[in-house]
């Protein structure tokens, strides 16, 4: 599965089981040049992640709600609502704005 943002073609691994959305990007310390979606969640949690992300969070129907560039580790913040949650590589938040559209395809 992958997101097509302006030029940029980014792969995304959806995480749907408990033990997969635990490990996440948690311990990796190479750069990551991939995307992470986790559906239906509350909180957006850093907690472990060796670098720096860009965080998009989407309504369920994919239009984006909130951009945070370049989050730190160890944070948590609550959204509130049920919300997607993409993890994605530094910079790309450039790329979007509040109200785009995210289509993921196969």
């Amino acid at each position: 599965m992958y997101i097509k943002i302006k030029n940029k073609k980014i792969e995304i691994r959806e995480l749907n089981t408990f033990k997969e959305r635990i490990k996440s990007l948690r311990f990796v310390l190479e750069p990551i040049d991939f995307g992470i979606k986790i559906p239906n969640k509350r909180t957006i949690n850093t907690y472990y992640f060796c670098q720096r992300v860009d965080v998009v969070v989407t309504d369920l129907e994919g239009n984006v709600i909130r951009l945070i560039p370049k989050i730190k580790s160890e944070k948590i913040r609550f959204l509130g609502k049920k919300c997607n949650i993409y993890y994605l590589p530094l910079k790309t938040c450039e790329l979007l704005e509040i109200g785009d559209k995210i289509e993921t395809k196969k």
